[in-house]
């Protein structure tokens, strides 16, 4: 099994917070919010950031897979680059 890097950042820094499901929707949501920003690198810089983003949301609430994936595209686009303090 290939780890991706929000897998990572969730079990390294958000251990118990996020179970099973909540880690496979938010490893979906990663995957969505790649593929429309046209990152291919998973494992580069930027999509490490958009991953963190993702678990930022998360944790202040959002859990809808598809507002949560539309919010981060945003955020991202409009804010180049992305503040990632909680």
């Amino acid at each position: 099994m290939i780890v991706v890097p929000i897998r990572a950042i969730l079990k390294a820094e958000h251990g118990s917070l996020f179970g099973p499901a909540e880690i496979a929707a938010l490893t979906a949501v990663f995957d969505a919010a790649l593929r429309k920003l046209e990152l291919v690198d998973r494992h580069a810089p930027a999509a490490i950031a958009v991953a963190k983003l993702i678990v930022i949301e998360a944790k202040r609430g959002e859990r809808d897979p598809s507002r949560l994936c539309n919010h981060v595209v945003t955020v991202w686009r409009n804010r180049w680059p992305p503040q990632l303090v909680p």
